[in-house]
């Protein structure tokens, strides 16, 4: 049997075509893994926001289908005194838990960064109520600032007598505050931990031969070397404190608490929009709203970061 080889030249010219198939196959092959994540991203968080969008400017209900009525739910949420109650609230929590969280968990990471014995089992318990259940934390501090909690039971006993945690409009969304930043101690603690084992231990010593103190190490070293983890955490803590829901809504009931004061945002979008009769439509113009106001939060805090380093 005779076997055929191709001629030479053919083979050449074959060689260059089968290379650029091959070239045109490889570029479209990152898309091709790309797709999976793309397809969730896109059916989870770009279809809801753009039919939340939308919605905004209709009238409609859970059960009904909408009608297009333009600016009216936005004009209807200026005149809403819940809305401004809640816009209140979120931006009074994003006040009290920001600047808590952002200097807390670093002190706490300094704090269980030394290696001393035992250390692991502190930094393990400090990180634990951030993987508990919110709903079993918040369930916890309900029982412990009740009324007939435990804490009232102690001050009770030392004389002081009940303090109202719960049924008082700012005592409770204090409470709801402290709860927050008790539970986010350990995850901000971690993202710190990661920064301080980059900070080079020269730097320290070089500022304990000049004389520095603990507290002068601190501001001239500590705080220079993880502002950038520093401007993070404010970020990712704003707009957690303005997104909250499941604290407030765990210790002050599905109402906000005595007359609805201590109503969040985010509480007020559950509220309007669910249940047979809920109004998608003005709930869809409230998520709006927060949507742009985490959105001016993270420039504020991404343009104040720039300013630090002009």
């Amino acid at each position: 049997m005779t076997t055929t080889h191709p001629a030479p030249a053919t083979a050449a010219r074959a060689a260059p075509t089968a290379a650029r198939g091959i070239r045109r196959h490889l570029a479209h092959s990152p898309w091709l893994f790309a797709a999976p994540g793309l397809l969730i991203v896109g059916v989870f968080s770009l279809y809801p926001f753009v039919s939340t969008v939308i919605n905004s400017f209709t009238d409609r209900r859970t059960l009904l289908p909408g009608h297009f009525v333009g600016l009216a739910n936005y004009r209807e949420l200026l005149d809403d005194d819940m809305f401004w109650i809640g816009l209140r609230n979120s931006a009074l929590y994003v006040l009290g838990v920001v600047p808590a969280l952002v200097i807390l968990p670093l002190l706490l990471a300094l704090l269980v960064q030394r290696h001393i014995p035992g250390i692991a089992f502190f930094r393990a318990a400090f990180y634990t109520p951030v993987v508990a259940s919110i709903v079993v934390v918040g369930l916890i501090w309900v029982w412990m600032l009740d009324d007939r909690g435990l804490i009232n039971a102690l001050l009770e006993t030392v004389g002081v007598g009940k303090v109202g945690f719960l049924s008082d409009q700012w005592l409770l969304l204090v409470s709801s505050m402290a709860v927050t930043v008790w539970k986010g101690l350990g995850y901000y603690m971690i993202i710190y931990l990661a920064a301080l084992a980059n900070v080079p231990r020269e730097l320290h010593e070089a500022a304990a031969v000049d004389g520095a103190g603990a507290v002068r190490r601190f501001v001239t070293v500590t705080v220079p070397a993880v502002r950038s983890t520093m401007v993070l955490v404010a970020a990712l803590s704003s707009v957690a404190a303005f997104k909250v829901f499941s604290e407030v809504y765990l210790m002050a009931g599905p109402n906000g608490g005595p007359a609805g004061e201590d109503t969040t945002l985010v509480m007020l979008v559950q509220r309007v929009g669910t249940g047979l009769s809920g109004r998608v439509g003005y709930a869809s113009a409230l998520s709006v709203v927060v949507f742009v106001v985490v959105v001016a939060l993270m420039l504020l805090v991404l343009r104040a970061d720039r300013k630090e380093d002009a």
